[in-house]
């Protein structure tokens, strides 16, 4: 019998989309269904220019990602795979990290770091490998470490 689950899931923290140019994701996103840009995040390491846009407020706040890579032939591809990843609010990211990789769960390299928000993250791969047999099975989850206002909003209605 496995020990109960050390953390919650709180909620979705962001939907990241990528493509080949940021104006065009702009363009639906921002111009026609209203979101608001609230940062810029550019990361060689990463790959990655991203316009940080929001919908809702406060602790119900969900961020979407516009992400274009900064170099098109370089790795990450972040604009090959339109719905780029999910972000899951996370009440205790190292417990998480911890105790999810004691049962056989991938992670991306880069262990727990800071993200383009301010909020620590880390990322499960979407492939599992003999080590790992546990994963995204095709779709790259971050988890975000939530802040105290998130996590006593978010956390009195989370499941256990």
């Amino acid at each position: 019998m496995s020990s109960p689950r050390p953390f919650r899931v709180l909620g979705i923290q962001q939907v990241a989309i990528g493509g080949p140019s940021k104006d065009r994701l702009r363009t639906l996103w921002v111009d026609m269904l209203g979101l608001e840009v609230t940062g810029n995040f550019v990361s060689a390491r990463e790959n990655v220019d991203e316009d940080i846009c929001a919908m809702g407020q406060g602790p119900y706040k969900v961020e979407v990602d516009l992400m274009q890579p900064l170099d098109p032939q370089s790795k990450p591809a972040v604009h090959t795979t339109p719905l780029n990843h999910i972000g899951l609010w996370i009440d205790d990211l190292p417990t998480a990290v911890q105790w999810l990789t004691s049962r056989g769960v991938r992670f991306a390299p880069g262990g727990i770091r800071k993200g383009a928000a301010g909020y620590d993250i880390c990322f499960l791969h979407p492939k599992s490998s003999d080590e790992f047999p546990v994963s995204g099975e095709g779709v790259l989850i971050e988890l975000v470490q939530a802040p105290p206002e998130v996590v006593a909003v978010l956390g009195a209605t989370a499941s256990p």
